[in-house]
């Protein structure tokens, strides 16, 4: 499966932006997502050797924007400065899986599918005990803006509004996770956004078929939060998100 370029709309409405976590805009970070989507599509293989002169003239680049891109990829994991080799491309067992840069990396090529699999059953685990904690500590004023955002996703899916859904749904899991009172469990929340987030670059528009249910899920767990109810709230957060796997996987036989 091919992915649509970043922030096309399949049915040929306007493009969705496209997400930048924390990357900013300058030349290293240009530079830096360059190189990040080469490593993640294998056109920069591990055990590739990074050639700096020639990354210089390739982007057009001083040595000083070379070396903070090369930093950040080094912190991902994703390179790493060998004695007497240079800088070599590693392999994706060391690479920070969960880190938005590199989700959003992952997410724009042809693993979308792949990665979105591995980080839904990895959501299975957290996101319904999550639920069962938010369900006993999150406040009451956030239990009224998780009403409002299950609202939000439920009329922006019935009028077809993309950006819409998208950020009601980010706030939605946003809120679930932070508001838990796990400090551990809260830190996922950005990895989260980044897999929503990268829902975008499907090639199919972001509201499909399964859409309305996934809303209605949103909904109820949204009210069994709100009664107080930690057993509901586990099982609709584990059912909606089964549902999600379910979806990607029969979008990925059928792409």
């Amino acid at each position: 499966m091919r992915a649509r370029a970043p922030g096309a709309d399949s049915r040929g409405g306007v493009a969705m932006p496209l997400w930048n976590p924390g990357m900013g805009s300058g030349l290293h970070a240009q530079v830096t997502s360059a190189l990040g989507v080469e490593i993640v599509e294998g056109r920069l293989a591990p055990g590739s050797i990074l050639n700096l002169e020639e990354l210089g003239r390739r982007f057009s680049v001083g040595r000083s924007v070379l070396r903070e891109s090369l930093r950040v990829l080094e912190s991902l994991g994703m390179i790493e400065p060998r004695q007497r080799l240079g800088t070599q491309v590693l392999p994706r067992s060391e690479w920070d899986l969960l880190n938005p840069k590199v989700i959003l990396w992952r997410g724009s090529g042809a693993g979308y599918f792949e990665q979105m699999r591995e980080l839904l059953e990895l959501r299975l685990g957290i996101e319904p005990v999550a639920a069962r904690l938010s369900a006993q500590a999150m406040s009451e004023a956030d239990t009224h803006r998780l009403a409002e955002a299950a609202r939000r996703m439920v009329t922006t899916s019935a009028s077809g509004d993309a950006h819409g859904f998208l950020e009601a749904d980010v706030e939605f899991h946003d809120l679930i996770l932070r508001s838990c009172g796990n400090s551990v469990i809260a830190h996922f929340a950005t990895t989260v956004e980044a897999v929503l987030r990268t829902r975008t670059f499907e090639h199919r528009f972001p509201i499909t078929d399964y859409t309305p249910a996934s809303a209605d899920r949103h909904d109820r767990l949204a009210a069994a939060i709100a009664e107080r109810d930690p057993a509901t709230a586990f099982a609709v957060s584990l059912d909606m998100i089964d549902a999600t796997v379910r979806e990607f996987d029969s979008a990925a036989v059928t792409d």
